[in-house]
């Protein structure tokens, strides 16, 4: 009786030259996408910009839509995963929730497309957001880490407000948002640029101070 010969394994290299294509187009993707939209990005240009084919977009993301979701996925999962390796249990809560909000700030300094990208998901109401099954599972943890902080905190009375996890959030993120989407405008409306490096520090040190104060106000 003949041995069954195993289907043979697809090369290390070819695997490696696979994945990295893939990055490579989500890497042309993300900056196309940031810079005119989804409505303005062509598939085409992506292409171009790495001297691909569109063909070959299609082979790995099927779709414009898809390749548009897999771009946010990616953007998501970089500050989700950040957010996760914050080491809080060797932190004291007020320090935990300090070093939280500052990762959310260096991030959204460093990475500006990862805001455009969200803005121009809510201009699209978030419809492609809606469709990817690990945005949500993505968002849990990093909601459970401030909840454990939280916890924390009252459990050794140092934060006395009772304040939701996911509106601590919210508080965080605007901040860090807000600074990064809006500095043109509002360097123009008030002279003054939220992203100068020295006024960095001040900034960085002023989302701290405001959390803090938010959490140990005592409810009336």
């Amino acid at each position: 009786m003949a041995t069954a010969v195993p289907p043979p394994t697809p090369p290390v290299t070819r695997t490696r030259d696979a994945a990295r294509t893939r990055e490579e187009i989500l890497d042309a993707a993300t900056r196309e996408f940031a810079r005119v939209g989804f409505a303005g990005a062509r598939v085409d240009e992506i292409a171009a910009h790495i001297h691909t084919t569109k063909r070959m977009i299609y082979y790995y993301f099927g779709s414009k839509e898809r390749l548009f979701t897999t771009v946010l996925e990616r953007a998501y999962g970089v500050i989700r995963t950040i957010e996760q390796g914050i080491d809080v249990e060797h932190l004291d809560p007020e320090s935990a929730i300090r070093r939280l909000s500052e990762v959310t700030f260096d991030h959204h300094e460093a990475h500006p497309d990862f805001i455009r990208l969200v803005s121009i998901e809510n201009i699209h109401e978030a419809e492609h957001i809606k469709s990817a099954a690990t945005l949500g599972s993505l968002n849990s943890p990093a909601i459970e880490v401030i909840r454990r902080i939280l916890e924390e905190g009252r459990a050794q009375g140092v934060f006395t407000a009772e304040v939701d996890a996911l509106d601590l959030h919210a508080m965080i993120s605007s901040f860090c948002f807000f600074r990064v989407a809006n500095r043109h405008t509002f360097g123009t409306l008030f002279g003054r640029d939220l992203t100068a490096p020295d006024r960095r520090e001040h900034y960085r040190t002023m989302l701290g101070d405001m959390v803090i104060a938010y959490l140990t106000t005592a409810e009336a």
